[in-house]
């Protein structure tokens, strides 16, 4: 059975040496209570949860899966008891609004504490993490009386959050969305429709699961203009918080899937279930849009964070795996064989899992800077450069994260070779899992259309220009960076290929979605390109002796002699433009 170890000593070296986020938290009145060492006892916490209770159940959940039984979800066994050892840490309060019993903690800091969740068993992971995103939509839409009754009993983790948004008919269109809501007249509404693809829709490791449901009222305007957003409890709290009659909603099914079985993806029927509006009537988009960026960011850190745990299974193997000889002789008395790991092309495998999963860290750690820029700071100025660095950001952390992780997973379980494909050693369970990530929270494909449109064309390039400026500042701040001339050179290549579709635009309306993955993946490759830059400067600047900060350097150089030079491919196939993609007849394919 695989282990797992938190990456403590790589957090400390990038809130240390690499962001300086004392510096930045304590730039910010409302989170200048967070201090270094607070941060690291946080994370050295969360990390022996992660390490001691959550580990040892991955494989066990993923082979035993969770069921329905008499109507109700039961998780897979050990998770009830692990729910509530992190409920009695405090975790999920971690991140909530200090008014409502929260902890107040930014994100920069929570990400961390999320990666070793998501890491060490990601099915599990997916409860916490909804209920986060549940929290975050209540806290900024909901009305007092709301957020009072329901925030605190979920930040405890007494109650759990659920999202239903995708309906048999429809996913990522939804306006075609039937779930209605009829209004009662008491100022609650009854709602009837089918949802599907909840996760952890219903469970028992919680008294009660809350559901943010999209639907539509009697009169409500076509498309997505007329979309609201109710809450609706498995069981109607009385004012003092103790639960009343259960609600009309139920478990249909759940979902048969390739990964991910200790989570439950539930079929959910909602029948004359009473619910609450949140947000103003027919602005539930909007409202569920407050928490997606948060979202989807994380589910870029469950990728990472699943694919560095195989990352740690793939090198304790090598390293102890004898078979053949080196290319070089080694000084291994009576050994009949050298380990794997001094072969090149296994070290090709590893370095790249290596490289993508630490510059994965390094980008969600910057990403998520900005979201507390975003949130938290009183200068308008660093708010609105925060704000817009999210909106470009966001779709290549949930997207480029993940494509690269499965990437990586699907190298760790080759260096096993044979054994990579035997489940106890736990390798295919992790490309099974990380393969979700490309395609819920907005598919991967749905994530380069909204950065190439809405991010790209819509702004005629601002965003890009935002982002651009960002790694500009830095260069100038400190000219002797090592690797400087790779990312200049790849900026020159997205401000070129972003002036290209912009041209292109307006005279061929396939353009965008022809290029779309591409330039994400530019975008994603010059993002990581300019995190490696970034660590290697640390890590020379510093004398620590940790071997993983020393050799910082060495995997930044293959990085960029073995990986980045893929910017220069998707540069070609973005000025390819559309022809060769939109020629095909139907009739052809």
């Amino acid at each position: 059975m695989p282990t797992y170890t938190a990456p403590l000593n790589d957090f400390a070296f990038l809130m240390d040496k690499v962001f300086d986020m004392p510096a930045f938290w304590q730039s910010i009145p409302s989170l200048s209570h967070v201090d270094i060492d607070t941060a690291k006892a946080i994370l050295e916490g969360a990390g022996k949860l992660c390490e001691q209770e959550l580990a040892p159940l991955n494989q066990p959940g993923d082979a035993q899966g969770a069921r329905l039984e008499d109507g109700d979800v039961v998780a897979p066994d050990g998770f009830k008891g692990a729910y509530a050892a992190y409920c009695e840490g405090g975790w999920g309060m971690l991140g909530g609004n200090p008014d409502y019993d929260g902890m107040g903690m930014p994100k920069s800091l929570v990400s961390m504490v999320e990666e070793m969740v998501q890491g060490a068993n990601m099915a599990f992971g997916l409860a916490p993490m909804l209920t986060a995103g549940a929290t975050l939509a209540i806290d900024a839409h909901g009305d007092d009386a709301v957020k009072e009754l329901y925030l605190p009993k979920m930040y405890s983790g007494e109650w759990s959050g659920a999202m239903d948004l995708t309906e048999p008919h429809c996913g990522t269109d939804l306006g075609l969305i039937r779930t209605k809501a009829e209004p009662t007249g008491d100022g609650s509404f009854l709602l009837s429709g089918t949802k599907i693809f909840i996760t952890w829709g219903d469970h028992d490791m919680a008294e009660n699961v809350v559901h943010l449901v999209l639907a539509k009222t009697p009169d409500a305007p076509e498309g997505t203009r007329g979309i609201s957003m109710f809450l609706v409890p498995k069981f109607i709290p009385e004012s003092d918080g103790t639960l009343g009659k259960r609600n009309g909603l139920s478990v249909g099914s759940i979902e048969h899937k390739m990964g991910i079985h200790g989570s439950a993806t539930c079929v959910m029927n909602f029948d004359n279930a009473q619910g609450w509006l949140i947000g103003p009537e027919n602005k539930g988009l909007a409202a569920m849009f407050t928490m997606m960026n948060y979202e989807r960011l994380v589910v870029g850190v469950q990728g990472m964070g699943a694919a560095d745990a195989s990352y740690q299974t793939a090198l304790e193997y090598a390293k102890d795996r004898l078979q053949g000889r080196a290319a070089q002789k080694q000084d291994r008395t009576n050994a009949a064989a050298d380990p794997i790991i001094v072969h090149g092309d296994v070290r090709r495998m590893l370095l790249t899992m290596k490289a993508y999963n630490e510059a994965g860290r390094a980008f969600y750690l910057y990403c998520s800077r900005f979201l507390d820029a975003a949130k938290y700071s009183d200068d308008k100025s660093i708010k609105d450069t925060g704000t817009k660095l999210v909106d470009f950001l966001t779709p290549v952390a949930k997207a480029y994260m993940t494509d690269v992780a499965l990437e990586a997973a699907v190298l760790g379980q080759q260096v096993l070779g044979g054994h990579g494909y035997v489940r106890e050693w736990g390798q295919e369970q992790y490309v099974r899992d990380i393969r979700i990530t490309q395609i819920y929270e907005g598919t991967n494909g749905i994530q380069a259309m909204d950065l190439i449109g809405r991010k790209t064309l819509a702004c005629n390039g601002e965003l890009a220009q935002t982002f651009m400026a960002d790694i500009r500042e830095f260069y100038n701040a400190h000219p002797d960076a090592v690797f400087r001339s790779n990312v200049e050179g790849g900026l020159e290549t997205l401000g070129e290929v972003t002036e290209f579709v912009l041209q292109q635009a307006d005279k061929d309306p396939n353009i965008a979605g022809a290029v779309a993955n591409d330039y994400l993946h530019l975008v994603g490759l010059l993002a990581y390109g300019f995190m490696w830059s970034r660590m290697a400067y640390a890590s020379k600047l510093d004398s620590s002796s940790d071997a993983g900060i020393s050799g910082k350097q060495q995997t930044a150089q293959f990085f960029f002699e073995r990986i980045f030079p893929k910017i220069d491919f998707h540069r070609a196939v973005i000025l390819s433009g559309s022809e060769s993609v939109m020629t095909l007849e139907e009739s052809g394919f």
